[in-house]
């Protein structure tokens, strides 16, 4: 009764959490609305495949299709697999295409949280130019260097502006995945020092660009980029559907000169001016 019980639980949590009625919700999964209601209070047991076609009516990410599978009895459907794991060879050599052709530009690839999983030289770069040397294996967020109020921050000039569209994004993500772990990174970047303050300041209206630029000046070097967020087409991983390929590009000329004077440069004597 127990297992029964959580996954009742679980599956009125999400359908309320997706704003359906318990009618749009058995329409979107071919079931009657009894069996539906019989299902949330837990009358009624589902089947595996009742499971998988719940969690796809409602959209749910791979991770918490399993959570709702384990929750109703069921071993995982979805593997989770480390990205330098064998079955994602295919995935980690593209992943490295992508970043390396990027140069001389950054590109990073990250996890659904910001946990940073690769980096081109590009990236490398800019990094050490804006914080200094980072010890090779030190975990980074890139989440936390972005909102924190000593990494990026000295040197990001619309630095409340960024955090705001980015805090929404992370806001986004919280209520899609409705993953613990996604609520705790949405607490942690929000206790930051200054992020209510940015969160309730005037919103910007559109400006002479299509996107908005992160401006970086550090001395006399100032550079203006704006990014892209590239994810995977029809994964069947865990990990391949958190994975995020975020790609930097110069706004200007100025930018792309500063970008590409650095990788002509022998490596540690670019980036300290």
């Amino acid at each position: 009764m127990k297992g029964r019980a959580d996954f009742a639980a679980r599956l009125q949590w999400w359908r309320k959490r997706r704003g359906l009625a318990q009618l749009e919700l058995a329409g979107r999964a071919d079931i009657s609305q009894r069996h539906l209601s019989f299902l949330e209070l837990g009358r009624a047991s589902p089947s595996r495949q009742m499971v998988l076609r719940l969690a796809q009516a409602l959209d749910v990410p791979l991770r918490q299709h399993n959570a709702l599978l384990l929750a109703a009895g069921f071993a995982p459907s979805w593997r989770e697999s480390g990205l330098d794991a064998p079955e994602l060879t295919q995935i980690a050599n593209a992943v490295d295409r992508m970043l390396a052709k990027q140069e001389p530009y950054p590109a990073v690839a990250v996890d659904r949280h910001w946990r940073l999983l690769k980096a081109n030289g590009g990236a490398l770069r800019l990094v050490e130019f804006l914080v200094g040397p980072i010890a090779p294996g030190t975990p980074i967020n890139l989440a936390d260097a972005l909102v924190a109020p000593d990494v990026l921050r000295p040197h990001l000039v619309n630095w409340a502006e960024v955090v705001r569209y980015f805090i929404r994004s992370v806001e986004t993500d919280a209520a899609a995945d409705g993953s613990d772990e996604t609520a705790a990174l949405l607490e942690r970047l929000l206790a930051y020092e200054g992020v209510s303050a940015a969160l309730q300041g005037p919103l910007v209206e559109a400006g002479s660009g299509p996107v908005l630029p992160m401006h970086f000046r550090k001395g006399s070097t100032a550079l203006s980029l704006f990014t892209t967020i590239a994810t995977l087409g029809t994964p069947q991983d865990v990990t391949a559907q958190e994975l995020r390929i975020e790609s930097f590009f110069p706004i200007d000329d100025a930018t792309a000169k500063v970008l590409r004077g650095w990788a002509a440069k022998p490596t540690g004597r670019n980036r300290r001016s």
